[in-house]
């Protein structure tokens, strides 16, 4: 997404080192592209841990292309949070193309070498696209809020912070106006993604490490 601003800690690092030393055994025996997904709640750090992954990845080798679900919303950012504001019940998966994502990564496992996605401009409040040349990539991480529930993932990673935990990186971000209103999308999203951390293969825990089910 343009215009996503990313502050990567000691802790995104920790975690991902620990994620990689899991991983990098079964992408070696992989016999297509690898695909991993990063989930859950508001502010958890999923971009910032997919980035760090990337980074350690790439430095064993392996290119890394990173899908952000926030690229994938029905609505453009700000379109978006009025939609909820009209009506509080379009919170949910309702509210992303995973669809269309998990399709993309089908094409990815299948042999494609070149896809048009959605690419989001968050400050102009636009969904356009982009051409990806796939070919040179190893492994693809999915990351977002619902991700767990994509059908392509030969790995499943849970980030298990709520919205207690999170309450800081999300001041922090200054995404969204951190109001009641907020606090009643962000009860909703956590109804919805707790339940999904029983799919997960490995979870991050609230101390950052990697725990490999």
């Amino acid at each position: 997404m343009k215009g996503d601003i990313l502050i990567l800690d000691n802790n995104h690092r920790k975690a991902a080192n620990q994620v990689v030393t899991i991983l990098l055994p079964k992408i070696a025996k992989a016999k297509t592209k690898f695909i991993i997904t990063i989930a859950g709640e508001s502010g958890a750090g999923k971009s910032e841990i997919a980035a760090s992954i990337a980074e350690k990845l790439m430095e064993n080798g392996f290119e890394t292309f990173i899908f952000q679900q926030d690229d994938y919303f029905v609505y453009p950012p700000k379109t978006n949070a009025k939609q909820r504001e009209k009506d509080i019940n379009w919170v949910g998966i309702q509210e992303v193309k995973l669809d269309l994502l998990d399709n993309e990564l089908r094409q990815i496992k299948t042999g494609e070498t070149i896809i048009d996605k959605p690419l989001v401009d968050f400050n102009a409040d636009q969904i356009g696209k982009e051409t990806v040349d796939l070919s040179k990539y190893n492994v693809f991480i999915a990351e977002g809020t619902y991700t767990t529930s994509l059908k392509q993932a030969d790995m499943r990673i849970f980030i298990d912070r709520d919205i207690y935990d999170t309450k800081e990186s999300r001041k922090k971000r200054a995404r969204e106006k951190q109001d009641e209103f907020l606090e009643k999308i962000l009860m909703i999203e956590h109804e919805i993604i707790s339940k999904h951390k029983t799919l997960a293969d490995i979870i991050i825990t609230k101390n950052f490490d990697a725990v490999s089910k």
